[in-house]
């Protein structure tokens, strides 16, 4: 792997940057030179992967705010050009097995019980001793009769049948109720499809991430409980012991139509012991402003983002080579937003809105630096419109068109398909639709924050989806992800231009993104924002079940 070194890249990536800035060009020229540069710093063997709360990431987060404070941009984060995020990894202490008593049978984790780790309980054996409550599918209305106070409560997962499509949350239910803690139960149906145990176990033996508030708490979220795990077969069976209704005989009445089983109290006492390691790592999202020219919609943000992190170093994997430099995921897309931001610099037209160019941390980890700007927006008063998220452009070859994951659901759409006119290049729908991956990259934390948003890629055409399926087999999430690709440095900074002309036609426009009458994500995000009338053509979403496991997990990566 070429090794470039710190002061070298850096020049690169600053001089021109600087003069550009100056020149105030009517229009922007678009640089392959630049792409190259922050690429083959970014990527570099000196940042060790990037990940975050690494010196490698720190380093990085550096470069790209010089890059933000040559250009000419104002710092958007809370503490100058950054927002501190608190970022707790948590896993099972091995040395102490967690495991749940009942009627005098003990069962180990991961055997008819499973335990996921806490993130505020760290360090710290915790043994929890009381009775227990079944409370049917754990909704507001389940808990009416019981006092639950200082008791475990048993939940089953899912919806109940008949209830509209949407989230409630059983834990923060649970905890506003006085629960000790939450139990939910895995029936056999569950274990045909909807939970797979054996997944589940492995992937709670896994240390887990997740970012903390002020107050040390998971998601800006204190439920108030202590613990929770999910139990089945004979763990299910002791647990039910004695109880009005038997485990097997409320597993019959839930096989019936329509049938929402009544809440009772549980006649076993039940202990729960488990202990986590946590450690606190200390990472940023790199903000630059570019502040609106119009009064009237400068308090209005578009969002142009793309994650800075990637996943470090793994000691002991065979060969010398033990670096993820991460060079497409994600160096490619950060280079391609800062040559996107060179460009609005380049002009020295302000856009009508203001622009926040984000390069996020931990999205590896689970969106967790999109999911705290999305929570703590750095914009004042003021309020995200669009963002426009850039993660892993294959950029191997002259790409012909693009992919816009959630064009469909928003008038980002028609505004993704006429920018890449411009240059010659369509919008092709989503080639791979069972990947789901509108859910799996840092747009999605604006998407629950209500804001209309897309994740961009290049497309399949002209030998695209060779290239993007070539890589995923060979070099996604490997150390093979480095310099020695052969990349297309001139369809970086064809990239970097599509991106700039979205980002450019937002921000001019007298009327900000809307979602389409009848999308689901923004029906349940955004439900009494405005709504544009869907175009003829373009179908309604349907509505989409939440999740099952209700125990919080990192949203899936995108492979």
């Amino acid at each position: 792997m070429r090794f470039v070194p710190f002061v070298i890249a850096l020049s690169l990536g600053v001089a021109p940057a600087c003069a550009w800035a100056q020149a105030g060009t009517a229009e922007p020229v678009f640089s392959p030179d630049e792409v190259r540069a922050h690429v083959e710093f970014l990527a570099d063997d000196l940042l060790g992967g990037r990940d975050n709360g690494t010196e490698g990431f720190d380093i990085a987060a550096r470069y790209v705010s010089s890059r933000f404070d040559a250009m000419g941009f104002k710092p958007g984060g809370t503490q100058g050009w950054y927002q501190p995020v608190n970022i707790a990894e948590y896993v099972l202490d091995a040395d102490k097995p967690a495991s749940f008593t009942v009627a005098g049978k003990k069962f180990a984790g991961g055997e008819d019980v499973l335990f996921g780790p806490s993130p505020v309980h760290g360090d710290e054996t915790q043994i929890l001793t009381a009775d227990a409550v079944f409370v049917g599918y754990g909704r507001e209305e389940d808990y009416a009769g019981f006092d639950v106070t200082g008791k475990f409560v048993v939940t089953l997962i899912g919806n109940p049948p008949g209830a509209a499509p949407g989230k409630f949350d059983r834990a923060s239910i649970a905890g506003k109720h006085g629960a000790l803690g939450t139990l939910y139960l895995i029936t056999p149906d569950n274990l045909k499809g909807a939970f797979p145990w054996a997944q589940a176990v492995n992937y709670f033996q896994q240390p887990q991430n997740n970012w903390l508030d002020a107050k040390g708490f998971p998601k800006g979220e204190n439920p108030g409980l202590k613990i929770g795990a999910y139990v089945k077969g004979a763990a299910a069976d002791a647990l039910f012991k004695g109880a009005p209704t038997s485990a097997a005989q409320l597993y019959a009445a839930l096989a019936k139509p329509d049938a929402v089983p009544a809440g009772f109290a549980l006649r076993q006492r039940l202990t729960l012991q488990r202990t986590s390691i946590v450690t606190i790592k200390k990472s940023n999202n790199v903000i630059g402003v570019l502040p609106g020219s119009d009064p009237k919609l400068a308090n209005e943000y578009v969002v142009l983002s793309a994650h800075l992190d990637h996943e470090g170093t793994q000691p002991g994997i065979e060969g010398e080579d033990k670096i993820f430099n991460g060079a497409m995921d994600n160096a490619a897309g950060v280079a391609s937003m800062l040559e996107a931001a060179r460009a609005f610099a380049q002009t020295g037209k302000r856009p009508r809105r203001s622009i926040l160019f984000v390069a996020l941390t931990a999205e590896e980890d689970g969106l967790i630096g999109s999911e705290y700007l999305a929570r703590y927006p750095v914009t004042g008063s003021g309020k995200v419109v669009a963002d426009v998220n850039l993660d892993m452009p294959i950029l191997l070859y002259d790409f012909q068109d693009v992919v816009a994951f959630g064009a469909e659901h928003s008038t980002l759409g028609p505004i993704v398909e006429r920018a890449a006119a411009k240059m010659g290049v369509t919008l092709s729908p989503d080639p791979m639709p069972e990947e789901q991956l509108f859910l799996r990259s840092d747009h999605y934390s604006f998407v629950q924050a209500g804001v209309p948003s897309i994740f961009l890629v290049t497309g399949f055409k002209n030998g695209g989806e060779k290239a993007f399926r070539d890589f995923l087999k060979t070099n996604y999430h490997k150390v093979s992800d480095d310099l020695r690709q052969p990349f297309d440095w001139q369809a970086g900074a064809k990239f970097a231009k599509i991106n700039y002309l979205i980002a450019r036609e937002i921000a001019d426009s007298d009327q900000e993104p809307r979602w389409y009458a009848g999308n689901s994500f923004g029906d349940r995000y955004a439900k009494d924002a405005p709504k544009a009338p869907r175009p003829a053509g373009v179908p309604a979403t349907p509505a989409r079940s939440p999740a099952v496991i209700t125990i919080p997990v990192p949203a899936p990566k995108k492979n």
